[in-house]
């Protein structure tokens, strides 16, 4: 039985990344003989399971046979027969199919080391184009090594290209392909993932709403990636992803809140440019979470009247900067439909998301984000018991309540105005 050290451990190592997860292979060995040594098998698929100390994951050497659709449809054999080279030769990228043996001897039989020192993403064997979610693991590749000017293959992109135009794509989850999305957005170059799935043809098949604008959506994406970098929430790694623990006081339920606002804005701008309609079929076909997709929606919803008809290419910036021209009326209409009354924390995390997109068309939006919440507290100090001493009854307090909600919007708008003609 021979134990190796493979994948991204391996690979990081050599690029001297810091190794966070440590995955094995172990030739030679049957099933009962891990159990004998005291391994728990929690694979169900094929033979993997868990050193008795470490809790890392230890894989039989196995090889996969293509035997129906998506990226479950194998037949896999896990004898102690195979070899580490074919176990090798079943992974998606050389630079992934690496091995060290218990002395720091690397096992190359695919020349991915070459590939790593060259900056290139390439498949092992044809049998990449077996799985299709390597498509898209390929492109969140690219989008996290994108900061040491990596590239994938040419004949790669060739054989990604040929599998989204096959339809094959379509057969995958959207749990899947939302969680290499979704890894991919936190990553610090994620427009390299969505213009890698533009440059294959594999945007049709999931993002559809985004093919004919996705150079624009990538824009207005770069804008909120340098926006959520530089907000004191996250920090970069120097493996070019986020890291909102840098600070190790930072607790993990902060670290997941700073993550779920920087998945929420930069997923907002890049569908900005979409109508209501598109990003919720979207968010629907990608089963996004309803925390971020509940904002995309509404921020599509509402961008007119919150910017006014403004939004387009982040790449035609105007001029000069300018103040949008809210009106008391649009506000009350943003803050009824999206519950700003009860869901303020929800209300907040939309006006942050907007943020990129506004700027980038011109608009100085932390004036204009500090207006609608000054608008917000004067509207919520209109008190509905106020209302009903007045001897309003029935409907007439809902409209009594509008009205006098309106009027204190209007109050501090023409407030903030008065304070910056000053």
């Amino acid at each position: 039985m021979q134990v190796y050290l493979v994948g991204g451990a391996v690979r990081d190592t050599l690029l001297g990344r810091p190794v966070t997860e440590r995955d094995y292979v172990v030739v030679g060995a049957t099933p009962d003989d891990m159990l004998a040594k005291g391994f728990t098998q929690v694979g169900k698929d094929f033979p993997v399971f868990l050193h008795p100390r470490t809790n890392e994951e230890y894989a039989l050497a196995r090889t996969e046979r293509k035997s129906g659709a998506g990226y479950t449809g194998f037949i896999c054999d896990a004898s102690s027969e195979v070899t580490l080279e074919e176990d090798l030769r079943r992974r998606d990228l050389t630079v992934n199919a690496m091995a060290q043996d218990d002395s720091g001897n690397i096992i190359d039989p695919y020349n991915g080391k070459a590939d790593l020192e060259n900056r290139c993403l390439r498949h092992v064997s044809q049998a990449f184009s077996e799985d299709p979610l390597r498509v898209f693991r390929a492109a969140r590749f690219a989008a996290r090594y994108a900061y040491l000017a990596f590239y994938i293959a040419e004949d790669t992109i060739a054989l990604m290209t040929l599998m989204a135009t096959s339809g094959e794509l379509k057969a995958l989850s959207a749990e899947r392909v939302w969680q290499e999305t979704k890894r991919s957005l936190l990553e610090q170059s994620p427009g390299v993932y969505f213009s890698t799935l533009a440059k294959s043809k594999a945007l049709p098949s999931w993002f559809m709403e985004l093919s004919d604008v996705i150079d624009d959506a990538i824009a207005l994406l770069v804008k909120a990636v340098a926006a959520t970098n530089g907000n004191g929430n996250s920090n970069d790694n120097d493996d070019g992803s986020i890291d909102s623990k840098a600070d190790e006081n930072v607790s993990a339920d902060k670290k997941e809140q700073d993550d779920t606002q920087i998945l929420i804005t930069r997923f907002t701008s890049l569908c900005m440019l979409l109508n209501e309609q598109q990003a919720a079929s979207l968010c629907k076909r990608l089963r996004v979470p309803n925390q971020v997709s509940e904002i995309v929606v509404l921020a599509c919803k509402f961008k007119t009247l919150l910017l006014g008809n403004i939004i387009g290419s982040a790449t035609s910036h105007r001029a000069s900067s300018t103040e949008t021209c809210i009106t008391s009326d649009a506000l009350i209409t943003v803050f009824n439909a999206a519950d700003a009354w009860r869901r303020a924390e929800r209300f907040e995390r939309l006006l942050f998301a907007i943020g990129p997109a506004a700027e980038a068309s011109g608009v100085k939006w932390s004036a204009t984000h500090g207006l609608i919440n000054k608008a917000l507290a004067a509207a919520n100090q209109v008190n509905v018991k106020d209302i009903i001493a007045k001897g309003h009854k029935g409907a007439a307090i809902k409209e009594a309540l509008d009205k006098e909600k309106l009027q204190a919007i209007g109050h501090a708008i023409k407030s903030v105005k008065g304070e910056g003609a000053k």
